[in-house]
């Protein structure tokens, strides 16, 4: 059982660096670039600190949809998916899938070249619709989290 100790806590690990990271981007970042606080090139800036996160965002999706998987088939909980009580465990796979198109497929190969366009000539609009996006993922994923740490305990949150 040791390896689903160790899979857990490297989940969790990977949860906070991940979700952690798009929360600070979303309620720091995000708005000090919209108000051009970290430089009056707003897309400069935010690709600045963009570039930096992409590698860790993306390297704890991986580790979490690895210890995910690994925890499913270790601890056999294939059967939760079948009912309605482990909703959670469909929310987590459903923001883990969310974000891992978003920024494996959406991200490198249409994201980049449409927002870089549309930041240049509206900035303004460009980063206000960033910024809901990123509140919606971020309200998406708090809501998994509280139901996912309160139903692997035995409640729940609704």
């Amino acid at each position: 059982m040791d390896d689903v100790i160790l899979a857990r806590a490297l989940h969790v690990l990977a949860v906070v660096i991940w979700i952690g990271g798009v929360a600070m981007v979303t309620t720091v970042v995000l708005p000090a670039v919209r108000r051009t606080q970290i430089g009056e090139d707003r897309l400069r800036s935010f690709e600045a600190v963009e570039r930096r996160f992409a590698w860790q965002a993306r390297s704890a999706i991986v580790l979490a949809g690895l210890t995910g998987f690994h925890m499913c088939w270790r601890l056999d909980l294939w059967e939760r998916f079948r009912e309605a009580g482990f909703w959670w465990m469909h929310a987590m796979v459903g923001v883990w899938t969310l974000f891992a198109l978003v920024l494996f497929v959406a991200e490198p190969l249409i994201l980049h070249r449409h927002f870089r366009n549309w930041a240049t000539a509206k900035p303004v609009a460009a980063f206000a619709w960033l910024n809901r996006a990123h509140w919606l993922l971020v309200l998406l994923s708090v809501v998994t989290i509280l139901g996912a740490v309160a139903g692997s305990h035995g409640g729940s949150i609704f």
